[in-house]
């Protein structure tokens, strides 16, 4: 199969000769272990002590991975991005909130970028996370089946119907919408919240997409639990599938409660569950619609070449291929360039707000084996591309 994703010149085509040796810096900033734990601790100290510090992160790593701090802010970038093909998913990356009111501002955010969306061919995707209207305390109480107090109630029926608010938007606006996967113990009520959204509002076809985090070792199971219901009840299934975000914390849990992880037990087996998965919704195309989320290159390949053997268009609107923004450029552009569907994701929000999900990436970076190295490689290529041309 032809070996599209080393073509650097259309990985980096948007990137000028300075963003080109910012990423670079910053990748082999985040390669060293040691460097980003500091970075982190000085960074998480520095906000908190309200140092001047957000300039300095706004120039680096903030404008690497995030689109801007407001969604106006990110429309040059999502309109740059679409002039190579490649669409947006704004993301209002704003995490852990607690209140009520941030609850009901995120809900206003999502809403806004709905409509966006729905006025722009660019965004084809919105997204939110079930924390980002909800308490975590209250989907993992729910998810344990504990009763809730009569306080907790109201609090829930607020928390489903602003799920319900935005499901019901996107659906009304044509819109497909991204329910990112959180932690494993929170994750049952939220499934199930989300399955109830797909039963009303994916009868035609999928508007609503849940998220199945592949490095969990039950989660095809639970997809087919899920396909026989939509049989069943005659509704639609969207899924994006990644590997997963949190599995220190995964495991580190497991351990202290004594409870087996949900994790598998290595990368080889996340990738193979990651790959059978994706083989399994692209056997059931008639009812299911794919959102790939994946760094991975075998796994974008495979899905190529599925897609080949089953004589399925490129752009069939069913199958996505999803990456973050300021990552994996070369998977992202080159499959654009080829043809096929791709949204970058485009995180966004005030520099402070968007800080633990800036660190999670570091994070993440530093711990999947290669990516970063991987990275490196790419913009070095690049970069000694550009000036043996000069």
């Amino acid at each position: 199969m032809e070996k599209i994703f080393n073509n650097t010149q259309t990985a980096f085509a948007l990137k000028t000769d300075t963003e080109l040796d910012r990423a670079y810096f910053l990748f082999k900033m985040i390669d060293n272990e040691p460097l980003v734990r500091i970075g982190t601790a000085v960074t998480n100290f520095a906000l908190k002590a309200h140092l001047p510090v957000e300039g300095l992160i706004r120039a680096t790593v903030f404008d690497h991975f995030c689109g801007g701090t407001t969604e106006e802010d990110c429309l040059s970038v999502v309109d740059k991005m679409f002039t190579k093909g490649v669409s947006s998913v704004l993301d209002y990356s704003v995490e852990g909130k607690e209140e009520e009111a941030q609850f009901d501002a995120a809900l206003e955010m999502t809403l806004k970028t709905v409509e966006f969306a729905k006025e722009k061919k660019a965004i084809p995707f919105a997204v939110f996370k079930p924390t980002g209207l909800g308490r975590f305390y209250l989907y993992e109480k729910i998810g344990e089946k504990q009763p809730l107090t009569l306080e907790e109630q109201k609090e829930w029926n607020r928390v489903v119907s602003r799920f319900d608010m935005i499901c019901k938007t996107a659906y009304e606006k044509d819109v497909a919408l991204l329910i990112d996967g959180e932690e494993s113990w929170m994750q049952d009520a939220a499934d199930d919240l989300v399955t109830e959204m797909m039963r009303k509002y994916n009868k035609e076809k999928s508007i609503v997409f849940n998220t199945l985090q592949l490095y969990r070792w039950d989660r095809l199971d639970y997809l087919k639990k899920l396909h026989e219901l939509a049989k069943k009840e005659d509704f639609f299934i969207g899924m994006k599938l990644v590997r997963g975000a949190y599995m220190e914390k995964e495991n580190k849990r497991a351990e202290e409660k004594g409870y087996p992880t949900p994790i598998c037990e290595s990368k080889e087996a996340t990738d193979v569950n990651y790959d059978v998965t994706m083989a399994y919704m692209m056997d059931n195309l008639d009812v299911m619609s794919i959102f790939a989320g994946t760094h991975n290159e075998w796994s974008s390949y495979k899905v190529i070449e599925q897609m080949q053997q089953k004589g399925i268009a490129k752009n069939d609107n069913r199958i996505w291929f999803g990456q973050l923004y300021g990552m994996s450029d070369n998977i992202s552009y080159n499959l654009a360039e080829h043809g096929y569907n791709v949204a970058k994701y485009l995180p966004f929000g005030p520099v402070r707000d968007v800080m633990p999900y800036l660190i999670r990436r570091a994070e993440e970076n530093t711990s999947v084996a290669g990516q970063t190295s991987r990275e490196l490689n790419l913009l070095k290529t690049e970069r000694d591309r550009r000036k043996a041309q000069r």
